[in-house]
């Protein structure tokens, strides 16, 4: 059955990840460590569809509290979502991005695009490295080579970061084959990439305590509601951050 196939399918490209990802994983986990250490914010990036996994992680339960959505409403899709394609392959975007929120070298940078060859990702990175910010890519490796580049200089997003996570979702980003019917249907991109970025999340955590040093981490809300204790950690954190963290 077609569920069960793409069941399949999407248990191959997490097998996969997990197979091949676990270097650049712990690399990404470091640059988080770090720019925690130093008291920066791990900002997180994405257009269309790819800011679902930004969001993902912004002020949730199990998540670090130092971790910053940078959701530029026109290019998400969450409305206007066909203008927001025209959007997201803008020149200029990126660096207007990057110079308002301020990001500095204390800080890093996740950008989240599965193709790894539209127009604003790429530029967010590349102002982010011209900044000495440090980049962390989950593009999808295969795919991105596949492409002919947009981008009128000639990279895409996997050529621009410090570290590369490779989602490992198909090309074209479908995962399955309907007899009868002229295309695969089922995404395959947003499951690995929010596997991946909590994958570097949670290292992280790992390497801090192993290191001696507590991160801010959320409480679940539903256990902020039944105990005052988690109510009065999951506050104090949102004070800590409220001032530096702009959407907070």
């Amino acid at each position: 059955m077609a569920y069960q196939e793409y069941f399949k399918v999407m248990q191959e490209v997490v097998a996969k990840i997990e197979a091949t990802q676990g270097e650049n994983i712990k690399k990404a986990a470091r640059i988080l460590a770090d720019t925690t250490k130093k008291d920066g914010l791990i900002y997180g990036f994405g257009t269309g569809h790819s800011h679902l996994v930004v969001d993902d992680a912004f002020w949730r339960a199990a998540t670090p509290a130092n971790y910053c959505a940078l959701l530029e409403q026109s290019a998400t899709g969450s409305f206007e979502i066909t203008k927001s394609y025209a959007i997201e392959n803008m020149y200029g975007l990126g660096k207007i991005i990057v110079d308002y929120h301020r990001i500095t070298t204390n800080d890093c940078l996740i950008v989240i695009s599965n193709s790894g060859n539209n127009i604003a990702p790429v530029e967010v990175a590349k102002a982010a490295k011209d900044k000495g910010i440090p980049v962390i890519a989950i593009t999808a490796v295969e795919y991105s080579d596949y492409l002919r580049c947009k981008h009128k200089d000639g990279y895409k997003l996997k050529d621009v970061a410090d570290v590369v996570l490779d989602n490992c979702s198909l090309i074209g980003d479908a995962a399955v084959d309907i007899e009868g019917f002229p295309m695969r249907v089922g995404s395959t991109s947003t499951i690995p990439n929010v596997y991946l970025q909590n994958a570097i999340l949670v290292e992280m955590v790992e390497i801090l305590v192993k290191e001696g040093f507590e991160p801010d981490v959320y409480y679940n809300g539903h256990m902020a509601f039944m105990d005052e204790k988690y109510a009065g950690h999951n506050d104090r954190l949102v004070d800590k951050y409220f001032y530096r963290i702009r959407n907070l």
